[in-house]
């Protein structure tokens, strides 16, 4: 942690104990905590280093997709740039949208773990998994597909997004595709079914949005409408923020 000479005592015991919570609903745990006061920053910037171990023949690594594998979405696109924005915008978003509205926006927050889903995937015997994060969903296609060295047809269609998320990036201009979105989780799979129907078992939601194919081409389908994916932009969120 490194924390600006504002933060009191009570304020950093706070944090901590903010993350020995977060920890706890993982069932993982603090080995250390390092603080430095410095008159350079203006908030406290925190940096985690994660640690975990596996067997070697059990990692699942996104390298592995191979064409023929079902593509599969778990949640829903976006999700954490909409969190993110009803709380940061909050008293400007209610002059338009009435106060339940921001608080189910706000509430996203509580989806963005993905331990439930990439258990239920690795038990499943999955090909690869890829987790959605900076760049959106268009930037994470992109990255996964790379990564295999493989190339997709995607459903726009078929890629979940909620209200909130449509209406926000519609107040801001900003496009659903390309924002924030832990939470969400790309899974590669021989049985894009039967995989749909473990995690509904689990209580996650998700949805087959297209294939892996050979060749290079990733390709988003809008009907009759296409457009070839490529390298992830500077995502939306840090668009709006800097504006």
């Amino acid at each position: 942690l490194i924390i600006p000479e504002a933060v009191t005592e009570k304020n950093l015991k706070q944090m901590i104990a903010q993350m020995e919570e977060v920890c706890a609903f993982l069932h993982t745990q603090i080995m250390g905590i390092d603080t430095k006061v410095s008159v350079h920053v203006l908030k406290p910037i925190i940096t985690v280093t994660g640690i975990g171990k596996n067997k070697k023949d059990q990692l699942i690594l996104s390298t592995q997709i191979k064409p023929g594998n079902d593509l599969i979405l778990t949640k829903w696109i976006g999700i954490e740039g909409t969190f993110m924005i009803a709380e940061k915008f909050e008293k400007e978003l209610l002059s338009r949208y009435s106060f339940s509205f921001i608080q189910t926006a706000k509430k996203y927050r509580e989806q963005i773990n993905l331990a439930p889903e990439a258990a239920t995937a690795g038990k499943s015997g999955v090909t690869a998994m890829y987790s959605v994060s900076e760049g959106g969903i268009f930037g994470a296609l992109w990255e996964f597909a790379e990564a295999g060295g493989v190339g997709l047809e995607i459903d726009l269609k078929k890629i979940p997004v909620k209200q909130e998320t449509i209406e926000l990036c519609e107040f801001y201009g900003l496009n659903p595709y390309e924002l924030l979105s832990g939470g969400s989780m790309l899974i590669a799979a021989d049985d894009g079914n039967g995989l749909v129907r473990e995690l509904e078992k689990e209580g996650i939601s998700s949805a087959i949005i297209g294939k892996v194919v050979d060749g290079n081409d990733r390709i988003v389908y809008n009907g009759e409408d296409r457009r070839f994916l490529e390298p992830a932009k500077q995502d939306e969120i840090y668009q709006l923020f800097e504006s």
